[in-house]
């Protein structure tokens, strides 16, 4: 029943965040194990601002931050992790993120260059019968208000890996995708932060609007 009551309290939201009468807010996530979980602290101020713009979202013009075994995570459709380093789920923090997710919730992770290896321990806590797995370039994510036919655009470089999107799909369901080699989060960042060219930031913004529209329209 709980369940049911969180899935249909997210449906509204979604519809409601496009209206002018209800101002939807979104999340960061804070976690335990040392990793900076507050980088990039403009990035999401920006996507919010350039969805709003764009998109004609109304979405709050600031993010809340959440802890990821807090109840409170149920209260915002779209969740966001980042960070470089170390990440530690606890059982019940696991377990919360998993139910947060089933019921509706969506979460966004990028890759700030050193999180991956310990995301994807943390991740297989909350989803153990689940993996990763890589997303086509045909998928909507893809193809929402922006089309972007080849993918994740690549916004920092690191190990000349390409940039690459997975995503654990649960019940056919997107719930978590994540942008690897990509740094979609610091592509959001204010342009002086990172002195990326204005078109990769650009870029950058066009795809978080795409996984916000996707989000808040599927």
């Amino acid at each position: 029943m709980r369940k049911i009551f969180l899935t249909l309290l997210f449906i509204n939201v979604v519809f409601a965040v496009f209206s002018q009468n209800y101002s939807a807010k979104i999340a960061l996530i804070k976690y335990n194990g040392g990793g900076d979980w507050y980088a990039n602290p403009t990035s999401l101020k920006n996507l919010i601002s350039f969805c709003n713009e764009s998109l004609k979202t109304n979405l709050a013009a600031d993010y809340a931050t959440v802890d990821v075994g807090s109840p409170d995570i149920f209260n915002y459709p779209f969740v966001h992790i980042t960070g470089h380093g170390n990440v530690i789920f606890s059982a019940q923090e696991a377990d919360n993120l998993r139910n947060y997710l089933i019921s509706g919730g969506f979460l966004h992770i990028s890759d700030n260059y050193g999180i991956d290896e310990y995301i994807r321990r943390e991740m297989k806590k909350v989803f153990p019968e689940l993996d990763f797995v890589e997303i086509p370039f045909s998928h909507p994510i893809f193809h929402q208000k922006y089309n972007f036919q080849n993918g994740l655009p690549k916004i920092h470089e690191h190990d000349g890996k390409p940039a690459q999107a997975f995503g654990i799909f649960y019940e056919g369901r997107l719930v978590v995708f994540y942008d690897y080699e990509c740094d979609l989060g610091d592509g959001w960042e204010d342009q002086q932060v990172h002195n990326d060219p204005a078109e990769k930031h650009e870029l950058a913004l066009r795809m978080g609007a795409n996984i916000i529209q996707y989000v808040f329209t599927n």
